[in-house]
Protein backbone atom coordinates (compact mmCIF):
# COMPACT_ATOMS: atom_id res chain seq x y z
CA UNK A 1 0.00 0.00 0.00
CA UNK A 2 1.37 3.33 -0.89
CA UNK A 3 1.72 5.98 2.08
CA UNK A 4 2.48 9.73 1.20
CA UNK A 5 4.98 11.32 4.29
CA UNK A 6 6.30 14.23 5.09
CA UNK A 7 10.18 14.05 5.98
CA UNK A 8 11.67 16.78 8.16
CA UNK A 9 15.51 17.42 7.59
CA UNK A 10 17.40 19.78 8.37
CA UNK A 11 14.85 22.47 8.87
CA UNK A 12 13.41 21.20 5.21
CA UNK A 13 10.21 19.34 4.92
CA UNK A 14 10.06 16.27 1.88
CA UNK A 15 7.32 14.52 0.82
CA UNK A 16 7.70 11.14 -0.58
CA UNK A 17 5.33 8.64 -1.66
CA UNK A 18 6.45 5.24 -0.12
CA UNK A 19 5.36 1.70 -0.23
CA UNK A 20 4.72 0.77 3.56
CA UNK A 21 5.79 -2.63 3.83
CA UNK A 22 4.35 -5.78 5.29
CA UNK A 23 6.34 -8.78 7.10
CA UNK A 24 7.44 -10.20 4.08
CA UNK A 25 8.11 -7.06 2.38
CA UNK A 26 10.01 -5.95 5.33
CA UNK A 27 12.05 -9.34 5.13
CA UNK A 28 13.19 -8.89 1.33
CA UNK A 29 13.35 -5.14 1.27
CA UNK A 30 15.22 -3.61 -1.79
CA UNK A 31 16.59 -7.32 -2.68
CA UNK A 32 16.94 -8.78 -6.58
CA UNK A 33 14.90 -5.72 -7.66
CA UNK A 34 16.16 -3.36 -10.45
CA UNK A 35 17.51 -0.02 -9.92
CA UNK A 36 15.38 1.65 -12.10
CA UNK A 37 12.20 -0.05 -11.06
CA UNK A 38 12.68 0.38 -7.27
CA UNK A 39 10.51 2.45 -5.17
CA UNK A 40 10.85 4.07 -1.77
CA UNK A 41 10.35 1.34 1.21
CA UNK A 42 8.56 2.83 4.66
CA UNK A 43 9.29 0.08 7.48
CA UNK A 44 7.17 0.78 10.24
CA UNK A 45 7.90 -0.81 14.02
CA UNK A 46 5.47 -0.89 17.00
CA UNK A 47 8.10 0.47 19.24
CA UNK A 48 11.60 2.43 19.22
CA UNK A 49 14.11 0.08 18.99
CA UNK A 50 17.93 0.15 17.08
CA UNK A 51 17.71 -1.15 13.52
CA UNK A 52 20.06 -3.07 11.52
CA UNK A 53 19.99 -3.69 7.88
CA UNK A 54 21.90 -5.01 4.99
CA UNK A 55 22.36 -4.73 1.48
CA UNK A 56 22.72 -8.45 0.70
CA UNK A 57 21.57 -9.23 -3.32
CA UNK A 58 20.63 -5.68 -3.35
CA UNK A 59 22.67 -4.19 -6.42
CA UNK A 60 22.77 -0.77 -6.18
CA UNK A 61 22.84 2.21 -3.61
CA UNK A 62 20.44 3.45 -1.49
CA UNK A 63 19.54 6.26 1.56
CA UNK A 64 18.82 4.46 4.46
CA UNK A 65 16.72 7.28 6.62
CA UNK A 66 15.92 6.29 9.96
CA UNK A 67 12.97 8.19 11.48
CA UNK A 68 11.44 9.18 15.17
CA UNK A 69 7.74 9.29 15.67
CA UNK A 70 7.40 12.40 14.08
CA UNK A 71 9.47 11.28 10.60
CA UNK A 72 12.13 13.23 11.56
CA UNK A 73 15.61 12.22 10.20
CA UNK A 74 17.56 10.89 13.25
CA UNK A 75 20.34 8.92 11.20
CA UNK A 76 21.09 9.18 7.92
CA UNK A 77 23.29 6.58 5.68
CA UNK A 78 24.40 5.72 1.91
CA UNK A 79 24.35 2.09 1.79
CA UNK A 80 26.66 0.39 -0.71
CA UNK A 81 25.46 -3.04 -2.53
CA UNK A 82 26.37 -5.72 -0.73
CA UNK A 83 27.26 -4.44 2.78
CA UNK A 84 26.64 -6.72 5.80
CA UNK A 85 25.44 -4.52 8.16
CA UNK A 86 24.20 -1.44 8.88
CA UNK A 87 22.89 -0.44 12.23
CA UNK A 88 20.91 3.12 13.49
CA UNK A 89 22.62 5.21 15.83
CA UNK A 90 19.57 5.58 18.33
CA UNK A 91 16.35 3.65 18.77
CA UNK A 92 13.81 4.74 15.78
CA UNK A 93 10.60 4.06 14.85
CA UNK A 94 10.38 4.26 11.06
CA UNK A 95 13.26 3.49 8.50
CA UNK A 96 13.21 4.34 4.94
CA UNK A 97 14.79 3.65 1.67
CA UNK A 98 15.25 5.65 -0.75
CA UNK A 99 16.61 3.68 -4.23
CA UNK A 100 19.92 6.34 -5.89
CA UNK A 101 17.99 6.28 -9.37
CA UNK A 102 16.79 8.78 -11.62
CA UNK A 103 13.37 8.57 -10.85
CA UNK A 104 14.56 9.69 -7.06
CA UNK A 105 17.02 12.28 -8.13
CA UNK A 106 15.25 15.17 -6.61
CA UNK A 107 14.58 13.97 -3.66
CA UNK A 108 18.72 12.59 -2.95
CA UNK A 109 19.99 16.04 -4.07
CA UNK A 110 18.19 17.25 -0.80
CA UNK A 111 19.41 14.62 1.41
CA UNK A 112 23.17 14.14 0.09
CA UNK A 113 25.84 16.69 -0.86
CA UNK A 114 26.89 17.53 -4.45
CA UNK A 115 30.14 15.56 -3.58
CA UNK A 116 28.42 12.54 -2.39
CA UNK A 117 26.18 12.68 -4.98
CA UNK A 118 29.30 12.88 -7.98
CA UNK A 119 30.66 9.02 -6.47
CA UNK A 120 27.11 7.70 -7.32
CA UNK A 121 25.56 6.76 -10.48
CA UNK A 122 21.71 7.28 -11.18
Amino acid sequence: MKKEITINYKKKKLKVTAEDCNLLKKFIGLMFSRCQKAGILLFHFKKKQKIKIHSLFVFYPFIALWLDDKNSVVDMQIVKPFTFCVLSKKPVCNLLEIPINERYKKITKNLITDEGLETLKY
